[in-house]
């Protein structure tokens, strides 16, 4: 088999933030959730900014964070289409924790009158309806933040099973807190700090997104079961890294 021996010698490039992503993983990938919060907070300060659904599990990490700062911004994406319980919960559960910087990003009024002005959209494309709804709202706010925490785990399988604690995607770096926590992990913690939780969690909602796309899990499942019930798709789009020439949805991004 030929090849290009050109081209082997040639030095992989690294850009500044994989090299600091590759770091910081291999100093924390074992470490606790909060000293990768802490972590990530002394690297990037008021440039650091937490991802959150207010979902079946949020209240963890959301509680994780205050105790380092209770005003590390907050960015929630109010879709429109969310249950009226999460919404509910958004609030009781910010007030109760002290957080002082939940910023809602809503898709821009233009984007719905254009892409889905019956609100339809996710009967014929829930990807594009998720890229209006989620990716375009959250790629516009990150634009002022050097990095960024999710609530991703591990254990909740699919693409999530390689997971890094620190990873570095379109220029930024993302934390991943609780990738190396299980379930047994956050009941604990739940318990420990008497934390609230969602709702529709009793009601068999392991994972709560948007409700057209959401459904109860049955006895079994994976967590994750009742997103997108019966298509291929599992993510949302904003953990999907993106080429720079990638065309998006919606002016302004």
């Amino acid at each position: 088999m030929a090849f290009d021996r050109q081209q082997l010698d040639q030095p992989q490039i690294v850009t500044p933030s994989a090299a600091l992503a590759a770091r910081l993983d291999a100093e924390l990938r074992s470490a606790h959730p909060r000293t990768i919060i802490e972590a990530a907070y002394a690297e990037y300060g008021d440039r650091l900014a937490l991802v959150s659904s207010f979902g079946a599990e949020s209240a963890v990490l959301l509680h994780l964070a205050a105790q380092v700062s209770p005003d590390i911004p907050v960015l929630f994406l109010d879709t429109g289409m969310l249950f009226g319980q999460t919404l509910d919960y958004r609030k009781s559960l910010a007030a109760r924790l002290g957080l002082t910087e939940v910023r809602d990003l809503r898709p821009t009024f233009a984007d719905i009158a254009v892409h889905d002005p019956k609100s339809d959209l996710w009967k014929s494309d829930t990807d594009a309806c998720c890229n209006i709804r989620k990716v375009v709202p959250l790629d516009k706010a990150l634009k002022s933040f050097g990095g960024w925490l999710t609530g991703r785990k591990r254990f909740h399988g699919g693409d999530r099973l390689r997971l890094a604690v620190v990873e570095e995607a379109d220029g930024q770096l993302k934390f991943n807190p609780l990738a190396n926590w299980g379930k047994e992990d956050l009941d604990a913690y739940v318990v420990e700090h008497d934390l609230p939780a969602h709702p529709l969690v009793a009601q068999g909602f392991p994972s709560i997104g948007c409700w057209p796309c959401t459904a109860p899990v049955e006895e079994g499942q994976d967590v994750r079961a009742g997103r997108w019930k019966g298509q291929d798709k599992t993510e949302c789009g904003i953990h999907v890294a993106r080429a720079p020439s990638a065309p998006n949805v919606g002016g302004g991004i």
